[in-house]
């Protein structure tokens, strides 16, 4: 595991406004080629966006393919898992929380629930957090899209920017063609489906991305403040604000870039998560309110991975009578489980700055160290994009042709493992 803090790493790597080269092409070519700074842009961020692009549109047309086969989707209640079409799928479990919030906004309330043996509360919309679907209710304002046009706009616009993001921190790690890569791994990630949903998963995989850039590039500034927002979208934003807070302590230990933008950058972080947590908690009038309805409600809390291992010990062994049990869902987490070291070990080889190892250690831990729906592992894992970056780069010398038949079928099976398998055999 590299120690080095991330501003090592990047005073050695080109600037960011710089178009890098594909495999043995050299820069000069590809600047002459694409004159002025957005086509440069345009012909270093196109590769990765389009390939992805296309890996997702493939793996959605499988997925809708699979509902209209079945039909189930038909059989079950709206919001969960069903509707009076096919794509209704991708706006229920979380979607349906995200749609109300975006028309009617947050009413938190701790009301009792008796006689049910592991919930104590009402479930209440401010469990979810407001950054997303304050972006559709402006998206709808400005479209005239409703709820789910909004959510499902908002999700496809932040998971292309997420992707560009992702492969810019590949870029820097192991060139052009392993950022490429790294964009398309993650657009097949088990857990994807929801990248395309009315989840807010994508927005919070962009915001950590260009984040974690930001400070691979020493623009600190700039990372303290998608830290912050993203203290607004999800609670896990706490790796991200962990990561950016230390990487930020380092440099200002060692001076490597003064003393005011790191300070910064660590004092303004957790003021998004910290200033939500807390208006919930006023607003019930019980400042622990968020994590008693989150216990309460959702059955979601810290035990140290207690959960975790009874569960891959139940699921190893035939046992489907636990708690939320799905078994599909959860022997793709098993599966995921399994190559998780290896992708440690790729990412390892990498040499990733601080920042990075910072954020995916943190939320491989909070992915299992909690208990709660062991299927939805592959999802709660989805924001470790670094490990997409180790296999990439480590694929990166493999000829496209072999590549294409590498990802051939990942790309096809992605519609079952990332969506049919979360949305219609488990629950998101």
């Amino acid at each position: 595991m590299s120690t080095a803090s991330s501003t090592e790493s990047s005073s050695t790597e080109p600037s960011s406004a710089v178009p890098v080269a594909g495999p043995g092409e050299p820069v000069e070519e590809r600047a002459d080629r694409t004159p002025g700074r957005f086509m440069a842009l345009v012909d270093r961020f196109a590769p990765a966006l389009g390939a992805y692009a296309v890996v997702k549109a493939i793996g959605l047309t499988v997925f809708l393919m699979l509902l209209e086969h079945t039909g189930d989707y038909l059989k079950k209640q709206p919001g969960r898992g069903g509707g009076a079409h096919s794509w209704d799928v991708l706006g229920t479990w979380d979607g349906v929380w995200y749609q109300r919030i975006a028309e009617n906004g947050y009413d938190p309330q701790l009301i009792e629930l008796h006689g049910f043996p592991l919930a104590t509360y009402y479930e209440n919309s401010s469990a979810f957090f407001p950054l997303y679907p304050w972006l559709m209710r402006l998206v709808g304002a400005v479209t005239g899209l409703g709820p789910y046009g909004s959510g499902i706009a908002v999700s496809v616009l932040a998971s292309l920017v997420a992707a560009a993001g992702i492969f810019a921190v590949a870029e820097r790690l192991g060139g052009f063609r392993a950022g490429v890569i790294a964009a398309v791994i993650w657009g097949l990630f088990p857990g994807s489906g929801v990248e395309w949903a009315v989840y807010s998963d994508s927005l919070f995989v962009a915001l950590s991305a260009w984040a974690c850039y930001c400070v691979m590039t020493r623009r600190w500034l700039a990372a303290g403040l998608l830290a912050l927002v993203a203290g607004l979208n999800r609670p896990t934003a706490a790796a991200l604000i962990a990561a950016v807070s230390i990487a930020a302590l380092v440099a200002l230990v060692r001076r490597t870039d003064g003393v005011a933008r790191p300070l910064t950058a660590m004092l303004i972080t957790p003021w998004g998560l910290f200033g939500y947590v807390a208006w919930v908690g006023w607003r019930m009038g019980d400042w622990g309110g968020y994590f008693k309805l989150q216990r309460g409600a959702w059955n979601r809390y810290f035990d140290f991975g207690a959960s975790t291992v009874r569960t891959v010990m139940d699921v190893i062994t035939g046992h489907w009578d636990f708690w939320q049990s799905n078994p599909v869902p959860d022997l793709i987490a098993i599966a995921l489980l399994i190559a998780l070291p290896g992708l440690l070990v790729l990412l390892a080889r990498a040499r990733p700055p601080l920042v990075l190892w910072v954020f995916t250690a943190l939320t491989v831990f909070t992915a299992l160290s909690s208990n709660q729906i062991f299927g939805n592992i592959s999802r709660y894992l989805l924001p470790a994009f670094p490990l997409c970056i180790g296999l990439a780069v480590a694929l990166r010398k493999v000829r496209t042709s072999s590549l294409v038949g590498l990802f051939a079928m990942p790309v096809i099976a992605a519609g079952w493992y990332a969506g049919y398998a979360l949305f219609e055999l488990g629950i998101p």
